[in-house]
């Protein structure tokens, strides 16, 4: 493709894309939600006056993004228009292309994230299969990967709960990755992530398989409506382990939360059991755990209704075990994603949380169902 073309083909992108995002009519429903938090009593109500200002702001997160996309690809323009009169150099025209180009591509990505929850900061739990020291030592390298990609795109990552492997590793951590559209991006690491390699806890050298499964929900917020019996709510507190100085040992401010569910479709109940060590203050951490409730809680009822809406693509594979979504093959320097068929040579910067090239290729692939 010539410069001139591939000028031509990224204009005609951010074209398509002010039309798929509909920015004149996001523009519209701005000036007119912005009329509504200058009436005298628009803050009578401040849970729907909250409500109403994270709307507004994620249009207007939207609008940004596209004008980014703009201004970029009106820059191209010029620059390709002072290329063939000689007062620019074809360095510039591709460097700007490649400007450009990234942009168009981060918000055709983004443009995926059409769910009802796609926005909302991410749940992600990882827990280490069978196979000892191993697989705890995998689930950790797991951990840390998510933690630098979180990093990586300014995230903010707590840990709500992690349980130390005998040995090395960890059994089980949850986190929570809050920004901008965290579970849209990280649902599809949601299965089984399998690691082949020559393990360092095998004295005889041998090629081990291990397996750690990731599960990553919705971290719902204050604006979403989940109901809560609290006459099947209990609590327990527990001194937190670990390292945390003497008042971690003392102080019973670990809770764990038991939630006696019942689906209201089938009848059928469940316990939920969530704990919380975030925090030395046993409030704070009774709080979060809520939180985390009304995200499971709300993960159900979401699921149900995909469930009724026939969302689920027939060929998902059912998050179990053995039903592995990724491989990482350390002698063979190779990561393959196997509903995807994308894979790289980079296995060191994959696990040091380089995993956009998989989410991109799940997004493209999978988003727009």
């Amino acid at each position: 493709m010539t410069t001139t073309e591939t000028i031509k083909d990224l204009v005609e992108r951010k074209d398509a894309l002010r039309r798929y995002l509909n920015i004149d009519s996001l523009l519209t429903q701005i000036a007119e939600e912005e009329k509504q938090t200058e009436a005298p009593d628009f803050w009578n109500d401040p849970k729907e006056a909250q409500k109403i200002m994270k709307t507004i702001q994620g249009k207007k997160s939207w609008v940004v993004a596209f004008n980014e996309v703009d201004a970029s690809c009106g820059d191209l323009q010029v620059l390709g228009e002072f290329f063939e009169s000689g007062d620019a150099t074809e360095e510039e025209v591709i460097d700007q292309i490649g400007i450009t180009q990234s942009l168009v591509e981060a918000l055709e990505l983004k443009n995926m994230l059409q769910g009802e929850s796609d926005h909302f900061d991410a749940v992600l739990s990882i827990n280490a299969g069978a196979g000892g020291v191993e697989a705890q030592d995998w689930a950790e390298m797991l951990m840390r990967m998510y933690i630098r990609y979180a990093e990586t795109h300014n995230y903010k990552v707590a840990i709500s709960n992690s349980l130390d492997g005998e040995g090395a590793g960890i059994k089980s951590v949850t986190m929570q990755i809050e920004g901008d559209y965290a579970f849209g991006y990280l649902k599809s690491e949601t299965g089984v992530h399998r690691l082949v390699r020559v393990s360092p806890f095998n004295a005889q050298g041998k090629r081990m398989t291990s397996f750690a499964s990731v599960s990553v929900t919705p971290l719902v917020d204050d604006t979403i409506e989940v109901v809560v019996d609290m006459s099947r709510l209990s609590w327990d507190t527990f001194r937190s382990g670990g390292a945390g100085g003497q008042n971690v040992n003392k102080v019973e401010s670990g809770v764990r939360l038991r939630y006696m569910y019942k689906d209201p479709y089938t009848g059928v109940e469940e316990e939920i059991l969530i704990e919380n060590t975030e925090t030395r203050d046993q409030p704070k951490n009774k709080e979060n755990a809520m939180r985390l409730l009304r995200s499971q809680l709300y993960e159900k009822e979401l699921q149900h209704r995909m469930e009724e809406q026939a969302k689920i693509k027939a060929g998902q594979k059912k998050i179990e075990w053995g039903s592995q979504i990724r491989s990482y093959v350390m002698d063979d320097r190779r990561v393959k994603d196997h509903r995807t068929n994308y894979q790289t040579g980079d296995v060191i910067g994959v696990l040091d949380g380089k995993i956009d090239s998989f989410i991109k290729s799940y997004l493209m692939q999978f988003g727009a169902e």
